[in-house]
């Protein structure tokens, strides 16, 4: 059975919602990176920060407040008609929350343990449920007065792509009639200094596939989609996940868990290699990944796909990267184009060429599918398309 993706809610760099988020997309704008400082010490780095003022929360989840949870609320509100009206028709016990996100309320918690650290207490503000990884589902659960199954999903970049899959599990194991599923993270301190450790960190905009590229830029976002088997437009038609757990933070440098997790997709979907419209790929932009991702598209793609990295748009978001480039598919199924491949154009010359994306082209069929790699060797591909 379908599982139907009846409304999207979208913020990032890109913007807020889906008109702007779309509008900068298929431009190639990267404008919402910007050159921050105060997040390394001694570095100025691109982040991609949304800009502005956060939804607040309620006061009666106030123990709940963190950036993280501030983001979860704006993407919520955006299609809070859609999941208030599945509540509705389904009941409270009915309707799952099933996120991804690798930071919660981090931020919050350090600055509440560097308060600690000084003045031997913690601030007023501080409170453990911030930095638990359940957080955010918690705090979706309870602002809507949902009782179905709530659960965050933490596998680094993978975290949010493997919440869609689950959510479609919960549907087809009948424990729901709809989810509410995506995933969130916020810039803070620890992801960037602890990238910045392992030297994956570019001081520019991030650049994949070029011989130039020189790692990731960190982002932050939210995206929400509601999930039912009510039909709609546009659909997740299959998924596919591997784990071939080569190294804690290297991929496999062959791209075969990267093959398994696409193949598997397409088999779940029961569409062939040359049935893909578009690709978005993982595309970090580090050496080690867009040499073993590249590999992996090249031999399942032998007659080329139209692809791209959307990350110099929107910076890397970790834990909501998969359903952030899941949205960019939903979007370019609703306007009829793909998002252009961002880079300096100087390819690397020991890599197989794929065939990038470019402003203004259209979408070739209605079946895209867009990849997630993570740490571990946490592999994900998703491949959302037109209702069957």
């Amino acid at each position: 059975m379908s599982a139907y993706l009846n409304a999207l809610g979208v913020i990032c760099a890109l913007g807020r919602g889906q008109a702007e988020v779309s509008r900068r997309l298929f431009a190639g704008d990267c404008s919402g990176m910007r050159a921050e400082s105060g997040w390394v010490p001694e570095r100025v780095l691109p982040v991609g920060g949304v800009q502005g003022e956060l939804a607040s929360i309620p006061p009666e989840l106030g123990q709940q407040s963190s950036r993280n949870n501030q983001l979860l609320l704006e993407a919520a509100l955006q299609i809070e008609e859609e999941i208030r009206q599945a509540i509705h028709t389904y009941g409270a016990s009915r309707v799952g929350v099933v996120l991804g996100t690798s930071t919660s309320g981090i931020d919050e918690a350090s600055r509440g343990i560097a308060e600690y650290l000084r003045d031997n207490r913690f601030p007023g503000t501080y409170d453990y449920q911030q930095q638990e990884l359940s957080a955010p589902a918690n705090f979706l659960a309870d602002w809507l007065q949902l009782s179905g199954p709530a659960y965050v999903i933490s596998t680094a970049c993978t975290s949010s792509a493997r919440a869609l899959m689950s959510a479609r599990r919960l549907l087809d194991l009948d424990l729901c009639d709809a989810v509410i599923c995506g995933g969130v993270d916020s810039l803070c301190k620890l992801t960037l200094n602890g990238f910045s450790a392992l030297e994956a960190v570019s001081d520019t905009r991030c650049n994949p596939f070029s011989r130039n590229r020189d790692g990731i830029n960190i982002g932050e976002a939210a995206v929400l989609f509601l999930m039912s088997r009510q039909p709609a437009p546009i659909a997740l038609l299959g998924s596919g996940a591997s784990c071939d757990a080569h190294h804690i933070s290297a991929p496999e440098p062959s791209g075969k868990g990267a093959l398994q997790a696409m193949r598997k997709a397409l088999a779940c979907a029961k569409l062939a290699p040359e049935q893909i419209g578009y690709l978005n790929l993982h595309g970090t932009a580090t050496q080690h990944n867009d040499a073993m991702e590249s590999l992996a598209v090249a031999s399942l793609f032998p007659d080329g796909v139209s692809c791209s990295s959307t990350k110099p748009m929107s910076g890397h978001t970790l834990g909501a990267a998969g359903a952030l480039e899941a949205a960019f598919c939903w979007l370019s199924l609703r306007h009829g184009q793909v998002p252009p491949h961002v880079w300096d154009g100087e390819a690397d010359p020991g890599l197989p060429a794929l065939q990038w994306a470019r402003a203004g082209e259209p979408l070739k069929n209605t079946r895209l599918m867009s990849n997630s790699f993570a740490f571990g060797g946490n592999n994900v591909s998703l491949i959302i398309g037109e209702a069957p």
